[in-house]
């Protein structure tokens, strides 16, 4: 049958009783073919997109596709690793005016929502708290992506034409295309050492929203980026017994925005404001991410991992230094569990060792993209996943090796760079793909959506 035919189709079960409903239907590549006799009404359309996370890139891809009039479905529990996963009371790194979720036109911005709710801000110098952020997160939601489905996706498999998305409740969709926005949930990195120790010892930082259970415990907390630094000085603050252990010798901390002061000419091009902090490169990964990606893989992959390395804001120097121990120069070498405590063996710099025990130990030792851990994914789709130190390797459009399947977010930053694993890179991700997504639609495009039907003679 020629492409761009005209056909007339008829749903089945209305024929018998004369109310046969009929569709025109623009013929392409994806039709809908006849299913002799059989009732069609169980058959399911295909929608363009589905849409996997439902965090700053899931809801930002969600409102730029809503505004370029792009079908999709989007599911997802709501700010999840903000609102369940990040400890209660932090602040984030990036600045007011870098930790906006992006929509078309730049209609809801944090500093409106803050204004709107009477909350104190600033586009530089005034922390951001995660409950102000995750608010914002929802509100977001609210009035730009309404058609959010609280659902978890727990199954993705490849199909013709397209892939079949199963959910939490059992229901079954199918879309031509996915993009995947699932953020960090599915990357917590445990060092290899302490793996073993079961799970009522020794945790990640991605399990502590709530700090109440480790009040008045003895806890060490591993690692020197801002989740260490952050979680250590609130569970200070929340009455817990904390130590810090690091393997840097000093720990790191930004230096705050000098909002107060005016800056020279000089120093403004020496170090350009950017949405990833002060200076030359961070302004060029920020504003650059499309040519990131064509840049050998090797040292794509050594900026990734050092750029904006770990350092804690800097607000959090004072509820750290000073008042949390700190082991500093010292990497984990063996954990054991003995008498209902966890025994810490600790190898120092310069070879020296030393023990230390507690009744829980948190690895705030990050994140590490690796395509294997996300289970969700059909097995077919993972062997075929072509990947760089198991993460996803993509086009110029966020496209993985298995065709029409997308990453954005912290599992696209070894093709696009540190912006990536920041909210502040969302804006980039939702109107780069907007922009090809839609390209790519309006040269495939989909059938008008209709009842299941059957075409006649």
């Amino acid at each position: 049958m020629p492409p761009n035919e005209l056909v007339i189709v008829m749903t089945t079960k209305e024929l018998g009783a004369e109310k046969a409903a009929i569709y025109l239907l623009i013929r392409s590549k994806h039709h809908l073919k006849p299913n002799h006799g059989k009732d069609l009404s169980q058959a399911q359309l295909m929608i363009d997109t589905a849409i996997v996370g439902a965090g700053p890139y899931g809801l930002s891809i969600a409102a730029h596709f809503r505004g370029r009039g792009i079908r999709f479905r989007i599911f997802g529990r709501p700010m999840d690793s903000w609102s369940s996963h990040m400890p209660k009371g932090m602040m984030l790194k990036s600045e007011g005016f870098a930790s906006n979720i992006s929509d078309p036109g730049s209609e809801f911005t944090l500093k409106q929502f803050c204004a709107a709710r009477g909350i104190s801000y600033s586009d530089m110098g005034l922390p951001v708290s995660l409950s102000t952020f995750a608010a914002y997160g929802h509100a977001f939601k609210e009035r730009m992506v309404p058609e959010l489905e609280d659902k978890l996706v727990v199954g993705v498999d490849r199909v013709q034409d397209g892939f079949l998305l199963r959910l939490e409740t059992g229901e079954t969709v199918t879309a031509r295309q996915v993009v995947l926005a699932v953020g960090i949930t599915y990357f917590e990195y445990i060092p290899e050492k302490l793996r073993h120790v079961p799970s009522d010892f020794l945790s990640h930082s991605f399990h502590h929203h709530d700090l109440e259970s480790l009040r008045g415990r003895s806890v060490v907390v591993i690692g020197g980026g801002s989740s260490a630094t952050d979680l250590a000085g609130l569970l200070y603050e929340a009455g817990a017994k904390v130590q810090l252990v690091a393997r840097e010798t000093t720990l790191k901390f930004h230096n705050p925005p000098s909002v107060d002061k005016p800056r020279s000419l000089w120093q403004r091009m020496r170090h350009p404001e950017s949405g990833l902090g002060p200076g030359l490169r961070s302004r060029l990964y920020s504003n650059a991410p499309t040519l990131f990606r064509y840049l050998p893989a090797n040292l794509r992959r050594k900026i990734v991992r050092t750029h904006l390395g770990p350092a804690g804001g800097w607000f959090a120097k004072e509820k750290v230094i000073g008042k949390v121990p700190l082991l500093l120069g010292f990497t984990p070498e063996r954990a054991d569990v003995e008498n209902g405590k966890v025994r810490l063996q600790l190898r120092a710099l310069d070879a020296g060792r030393r023990d230390v025990v507690a009744d829980h130990v948190v690895a705030a030792t990050g994140y590490k993209v690796d395509v294997r851990r996300l289970t969700f994914l059909g097995s077919e789709i993972r062997s075929k996943l072509q990947t760089d130190d198991h993460a996803p390797v993509l086009s110029s459009t966020f496209e993985s090796s298995v065709p029409g399947l997308y990453f954005v977010g912290i599992a696209a930053a070894n093709s696009f760079g540190p912006l990536m694993r920041f909210a502040f890179g969302a804006d980039f991700a939702a109107r780069h793909l907007t922009k090809a997504m839609a390209k790519s639609l309006s040269k495939n495009p989909s059938p008008v959506s209709a009842p299941c039907a059957a075409t006649t003679k």
